[in-house]
């Protein structure tokens, strides 16, 4: 059974076909989410105030500098803009006061130490992380759109990043019950996650109230159910994130922009053995490169090989909420 609104032998076609009727269906549900962000992150900004000033002592390349920035308004990515475009292009994530990851783009709230974190420092462990997470928000914006119609299709969540699992993750509810991809398939997926990713987006933060994240995901479920949980752990604050129309949950941080994200392969999609009422679970998997990192086809080869077999993290079941770990700033070092 062929379940992809793409099929490869008539990509550019089915690919026009697809957008039409993605723009009737999904989007109407992604336009009510993003006028809720939206109307929120304007909301937050207004109500700042009179602006207080800061000083943000930079640390790194090409100089350590002292920064007096906006509080609550300003940004790591701001910060960066003043060290030259070298560093603004590089850096993927900051890190607060040696100790506390905080996304680009997210407002920094007093002042601080801040260094710039980026893809070949001598210990890229937690930037490994934060691709590795950008890498399974971004699946969950593409699988959102890959399917018919008649495909019932629900995000569930992804695990918290592990590079060493061999693959990044994104678990989905299909209604489908035997469904196993075909490498013209997974192929075609790859190609609109590289497709994606090159619109340069940027990825946005946003922490909202309980009752702004149970509005935006009213229609999803799962969703829903993990949102109480993820507040206890966060202050009772819901981080979401944005890239173009898509919304998601998750603690971040992210990398700055989708055009971090270079070569990409989409290698399995797994039915999982889940007791999750609605439908089957499907873990997809897949692999990626930052934009800056090269690497030859046969080294890529042996990673694309271990991402297609089924990533260990906990299957999602209805024993215990499951969402990504809200406990990562506290174990940085893991």
């Amino acid at each position: 059974m062929m379940s992809f609104s793409i099929i490869s032998k008539q990509l550019n076609r089915q690919i026009k076909t697809h957008a039409k009727r993605f723009s009737r269906t999904i989007c109407d549900e992604q336009r009510r989410q993003n006028e809720i962000f939206i109307a929120e992150e304007k909301r937050q900004r207004e109500s700042i105030g009179r602006i207080e000033k800061i000083e943000v002592n930079y640390e790194g390349q090409p100089t350590n500098e002292v920064l007096v920035m906006n509080r609550n308004i300003s940004t790591p990515y701001d910060c960066a803009k003043h060290m030259g475009e070298m560093v603004q292009k590089r850096s993927v994530v900051a890190l607060i006061n040696g100790e506390t990851l905080w996304h680009m783009h997210k407002p920094i709230p007093d002042s601080c130490k801040l260094e710039l974190l980026h893809y070949q420092i001598s210990n890229p462990a937690l930037v490994n992380k934060t691709f590795w997470r950008s890498c399974s928000f971004i699946l969950g914006a593409v699988v959102s759109s890959a399917f018919k119609d008649t495909v019932g299709l629900c995000l569930h969540s992804f695990p918290s990043p592990n590079v060493k699992s061999g693959s990044f993750v994104y678990d989905v509810q299909l209604s489908l019950d035997n469904w196993k991809p075909t490498t013209s398939e997974l192929k075609v997926l790859s190609i609109e996650m590289i497709k994606f990713c090159q619109q340069e987006l940027p990825i946005e933060c946003l922490d909202v109230s309980t009752d702004i994240a149970f509005n935006i995901f009213k229609n999803n479920p799962h969703k829903t159910q993990q949102i109480p949980n993820i507040a206890d752990h966060n202050n009772d604050k819901i981080t979401l994130f944005k890239a173009g129309n898509h919304i998601d949950i998750s603690k971040g941080p992210m990398v700055p922009n989708t055009n971090q994200i270079g070569r990409i392969t989409v290698a399995n999609v797994i039915k999982l053995d889940s007791d999750i009422p609605g439908g089957p679970i499907f873990r997809f998997q897949g692999v990626a490169l930052p934009s800056s990192i090269m690497m030859n086809h046969f080294a890529y080869g042996l990673l694309e090989d271990r991402a297609r077999l089924l990533n260990p993290a906990r299957v999602p079941g209805t024993q215990g909420i499951d969402n990504e770990d809200n406990t990562f700033v506290a174990n940085m070092a893991a």
